[in-house]
């Protein structure tokens, strides 16, 4: 928004800030990995059409999967979709360009979006501008890396299971996932994973993510999922101070039973202590709900979203795909939800809407529920992928055509125990359709950050983005600018 006002006054031109950008992302680029499609030419066109709207003249990177640019390539971080084009602007898309925003490319993600990390095989890692040895989380890590390394203020992003979140707590910036139907999700994806994916944005300031929703959110047409009305303008909810005290819960326990780190604790107890400074009430009370339901619950829509993903792939090469096409654990994914039967698939949607009554009876009492992020600080390049014994099982698997024998075996209920271990904490408000977003309010004693995560009712954004802004403005919220490669 402040480069906005500059070109309102005419102080500075659209031209002269792609331009800087452009030198940014080039100076920057090479290390980290964040950029992998680069748009400057159709950028530099755009802007001789003197952009307008809330955004004007400000540059965004839009992330490489359902952020459909008309013409561009969607290859979904997957070499398989190496060739493919989107063919229409998505509606998010439309509403972008509406914003006055410059798009300068596109984002890497994890293949098909589908890791809290983000080291597609196809691109290769994204980077961690704090620290060039860690990831900088997923799958909007691309987009993180991008908007912490100051690249461009804003870059677009899509939370399933945390993509939004998980990055925002890695890089130390704002990460807001909208309510379900907040935002447009676009006649080509429908119920895209089944309501639980939101689009958004990562910033690194409150005013940008709360402007941007401003000119974002609205029913669409035929959408599946509308979210709850409310009259607010979201950037005044962010300036807006609290009139009276809020009851706030708290937990630090994963809700699967693992191990939580240590720092990711402390951040919270850290966040706990600051928030009763402000005279505000906090509880420790997990949440009601059954964690492990809830974990599994989701694997079983990220197996089937994964099968459906693949035979869409095959629709767009005009082929049946080949084990070797993709990474060995999309594959075993992909595998795990063609053996997921319809049975299973609605009783995981009934769990989801379980856990949505539950919680928004939790919040009759509680104005937010918080937790860590992340369980744990982001992880080292390379630490968590597969190992050679574990790729030799997924093609035996696959050979033998064993997929049913391994879903009865208990090795998946580990599967899904090592997949969210790390990130347990995130999944909930995602089936739910609640809104939460990520804080940045500490910093490990490595120098990296880990976020807070809070989630409010259903709709409740308002509430969300009037915290934020508050927290915002203590000496606990992180600089992101301190970050090496954003110092230069």
């Amino acid at each position: 928004m402040g480069l906005a006002e500059l070109v309102r006054k005419k102080e500075i031109s659209p031209k002269e800030i792609v331009d800087a950008a452009i030198v940014k992302i080039e100076e920057c680029n090479p290390a980290l990995n964040a950029v992998i499609h680069k748009m400057y030419d159709q950028a530099k066109t755009s802007i001789e059409k003197s952009p307008i709207g809330g955004f004007a003249g400000v540059p965004i990177l839009l992330k490489n999967i359902t952020q459909e640019i008309k013409d561009e390539p969607l290859t979904s971080g997957s070499k398989v979709l190496s060739q493919f084009k989107a063919k229409e602007d998505s509606e998010l898309v439309k509403r972008i360009r509406k914003t006055g925003t410059v798009i300068l490319g596109q984002t890497n993600v994890p293949e098909f979006a589908l890791m809290g990390i983000t080291e597609p095989v196809y691109y290769g890692p994204t980077r961690n501008p704090w620290n060039l040895d860690y990831t900088p989380g997923g799958s909007s890590g691309g987009a993180a890396a991008a908007v912490a390394s100051g690249m461009v203020p804003i870059a677009g992003a899509n939370d399933g299971g945390g993509s939004i979140r998980i990055p925002a707590a890695f890089c130390g910036l704002f990460g807001m996932k909208p309510s379900r139907g907040r935002n447009p999700v676009g006649k080509t994806l429908g119920r895209h994973w089944q309501g639980a994916s939101a689009d958004h944005v990562l910033t690194r300031s409150v005013r940008d993510s709360a402007f941007m929703l401003n000119l974002l959110k609205g029913h669409e047409s035929g959408a599946a999922f509308r979210a709850p009305p409310i009259d607010e303008d979201y950037l005044e909810c962010a300036q807006r101070p609290f009139r009276k005290p809020l009851k706030i819960a708290y937990s630090v326990a994963s809700p699967i039973g693992t191990e939580v780190h240590k720092e990711c604790r402390d951040a919270v107890m850290k966040t706990v202590k600051l928030l009763e400074s402000m005279g505000h009430e906090v509880e420790e009370k997990e949440a009601p709900v059954d964690g492990r339901k809830i974990a599994s619950s989701y694997m079983n829509l990220y197996f089937g979203e994964v099968a459906a993903a693949l035979t869409s792939a095959e629709e767009c090469i005009g082929r049946k795909l080949k084990p070797s096409d993709v990474e060995p654990t999309t594959w075993l994914l992909g595998l795990l939800g063609k053996v997921t039967n319809a049975a299973e698939f609605v009783l995981s949607l009934r769990e989801w809407d379980k856990a949505a009554f539950a919680m928004e009876e939790f919040h009759l009492d509680y104005d937010f529920y918080v937790t860590p992020t992340t369980a744990y600080p982001p992880s080292r390049i390379g630490e968590l992928d597969i190992s050679s014994a574990e790729k030799i099982l997924i093609s035996t698997v696959s050979k033998l055509k064993l997929t049913n024998v391994l879903k009865k075996s208990g090795m998946v209920d580990q599967l899904i125990e090592n997949s969210l271990k790390r990130t347990p904490f995130t999944q909930l408000a995602n089936l739910t359709g609640q809104p939460a977003m990520s804080v940045p309010l500490h910093k490990t004693k490595d120098g990296l950050p880990v976020g807070v995560q809070f989630i409010a009712a259903r709709g409740r954004e308002d509430l969300l983005f009037q915290m934020a802004g508050t927290l915002e403005k203590t000496d606990s919220w992180l600089d992101v600018r301190d970050n090496p490669i954003f110092k230069g």
